[in-house]
C-alpha cells in the first residue's frame, strides 16, 4: 500500500511531535524546546557562552514564534495537530525564518563538534543517541551521506532537514531521521 503524499509529511512531523514532548502531555510549550536545546547543548558539550549555543537557542525561540503565529494558538502550547498544521505553514512560508535552511544551518555546526565542516558517523551517533534519545540504527548516516564519502556535508545535512520538512517521498533521505516512513 502506497502511502498518499500528504500523508508522508505529516507522518514525520507527528514522529518529530512525540520525540520533542519531554514530558508526554500531548502538548508542546516553550520548555520542550528549551529542553531539547539543553540536550544538544549537554550532547555536545557546549558552554552556555559558545556561540553555536547562543544560535541554537535563538534559533529555536524564532522557530517557536513562528509555530505559535502559524497556529493562530491562543495559548502558549500546541497540540499535535495544531503542531503538524503550524510545521507545514511555517515551512513554505519563508518571509521572516526559512525553517528547513536555518535549522539545517544551526543544527550542523552544533553537530559537527570538530568543527571540521563535515559530521563524522561518531558525531552523528550522539545526535541520535543523546540528544534525540533514540536506537536508530546507522543506516540513517550511511542514507544521508549521499556522495558516500564517509561523512555527511553541510550541504548534504541542509538538504535532509529541507527534505524532511518538505519531501513527501518517504524514502528521501530526509524522510529517515525518526524511521522509515
Amino acid at each position: 500500500m502506497t502511502i498518499a503524499a500528504q500523508d508522508v509529511i505529516t507522518i514525520k512531523l507527528e514522529r518529530n511531535f512525540d520525540a520533542m514532548d519531554a514530558n508526554q502531555d500531548g502538548y508542546l510549550d516553550w520548555s520542550d524546546y528549551q529542553k531539547l536545546a539543553d540536550r544538544y547543548i549537554k550532547a555536545y558539550k557546549l558552554s552556555k557562552d559558545d556561540r553555536r549555543a547562543r544560535a541554537l537557542h535563538a534559533y529555536f525561540q524564532t522557530y517557536w514564534l513562528e509555530l505559535m503565529r502559524h497556529a493562530g494558538a491562543q495559548q502558549d502550547r500546541l497540540s499535535k495537530g495544531e503542531f503538524v498544521t503550524a510545521n507545514r505553514l511555517a515551512s513554505v512560508d519563508t518571509s521572516r525564518l526559512n525553517l528547513a535552511d536555518g535549522a539545517g544551518h544551526v543544527l550542523f555546526d552544533v553537530i559537527d563538534a570538530d568543527e571540521d565542516n563535515q559530521i563524522s558517523k561518531d558525531e552523528f551517533a550522539r545526535l541520535l543517541k543523546d540528544v534525540w534519545q533514540i536506537d536508530a540504527p546507522m543506516d540513517t548516516f550511511y542514507q544521508l551521506d549521499t556522495d558516500g564519502d564517509g561523512a555527511i556535508s553541510r550541504m548534504e545535512f541542509v538538504r535532509a532537514i529541507r527534505e524532511h520538512y518538505l519531501s513527501d517521498n518517504p524514502d528521501a533521505p530526509g524522510s529517515l531521521f525518526f524511521g522509515h516512513v
